[in-house]
């Protein structure tokens, strides 16, 4: 069976590189049928492969696939492109050997046919160009004072939103029932769950998200997924693991609450809340509260890892990180996470 493929329009370089690719609808596990009548379009001779074609050949294959029943309206639209056709299949969730096939695995991720820690992505960051993402499309960063000194003999001024190996997510996928405040700050290959709010300094790396309902005022970091119903305060920071030598996957389960300029590095159970301002470690050193209010030992937070309703906070006498049952877990409003 075939694992993915994906039909895209993109753009490469003078030198015929691959800067990025759309996907306008990828396909997860694709049915035999349709599987085969691409392959045999691109003349797909098996593994993983980027292929390029034609417009003329989408058009045929767009044809091809109608006759068997599949009408992908898009894919005829294919055939008046000015830009480069690719035809991405992959037979199996290998790492990815080229751009193409790493930006099929991120459109999978933001448009929720899989989910964060899902997917084979090792190596991609060796794959991905620098690229200046413009209001004229993506520019190879070498190829950008050319540009520029072009649109400034036109009369205007080449607009560089970012440099980055990551375009913005809404540019390439905007899922249902979401909101995003500032678009710029969720990368593509985000997953953002329906009901899920991401305000102004909310921020979603690549292989990360939220499986909503849940409001995002923090940093949701790369590999890390937050749970249904949970609440990253504003400037409140989860620990990613690409860089800092952290190799572990951290994860809020639901009904979590990190609050305003709270952090956590460590994964969290169901109904676990971390106080404002408050930043939780692997190695902090925690004091265990029992039901009386009174110490009940110590341990380092790495031995609380995944465990539910925990409250942790600063005893504000003495400084002591200190945990506790959390008797209140956060309710949503769902007024806010309806998004039609």
């Amino acid at each position: 069976m075939t694992f993915a493929i994906g039909i895209g329009i993109g753009t490469r370089n003078s030198k015929g590189e691959w800067l990025e690719v759309f996907y306008p609808a990828p396909l997860l596990q694709p049915g035999s049928a349709i599987a085969t009548t691409i392959a045999a379009s691109v003349h797909h001779a098996g593994g993983n492969a980027a292929i390029d074609i034609t417009p003329e050949q989408s058009a045929a294959l767009y044809r091809a696939l109608k006759a068997g029943g599949h009408d992908f309206a898009w894919l005829d639209a294919m055939a008046t492109s000015q830009k480069p056709l690719v035809v991405t299949i992959l037979d199996s969730d290998e790492a990815p050997a080229s751009v193409p096939e790493v930006y099929l695995k991120l459109h999978l991720l933001s448009h929720r046919l899989v989910k964060p820690h899902t997917l084979n992505l090792t190596g991609m960051f060796g794959l991905l160009p620098n690229v200046a993402w413009t209001d004229e499309g993506a520019i190879d960063i070498r190829e950008l004072p050319e540009r520029q000194l072009q649109a400034r003999l036109r009369g205007r001024v080449l607009e560089v939103a970012s440099v980055d190996k990551f375009p913005k997510m809404a540019n390439y996928v905007v899922p249902g029932g979401v909101r995003v405040a500032h678009t710029a700050r969720v990368r593509l290959g985000a997953y953002l769950g329906e009901g899920t709010t991401i305000m102004h300094e909310g921020f979603v790396n690549f292989n990360a998200g939220t499986e909503g309902p849940g409001m995002v005022e923090g940093r949701i970091s790369a590999g890390v997924f937050v749970g249904k119903g949970s609440d990253i305060g504003g400037g409140a920071s989860t620990m990613g693991t690409l860089s800092g030598g952290n190799n572990v996957v951290i994860s809020l389960g639901e009904g979590c609450l990190l609050g305003a300029n709270a952090g956590v590095g460590i994964p969290l159970g169901d109904r676990c809340t971390i106080e404002a301002g408050l930043y939780i470690t692997a190695g902090s050193v925690v004091t265990l509260v029992d039901s009386a209010g009174a110490p009940a030992g110590h341990c380092k937070a790495r031995e609380l890892a995944g465990k539910s309703d925990l409250l942790f906070r600063r005893n504000s006498k003495n400084g002591a990180i200190e945990c506790l049952t959390n008797k209140s877990a956060i309710e949503l409003n769902e007024a806010l996470h309806k998004h039609n």
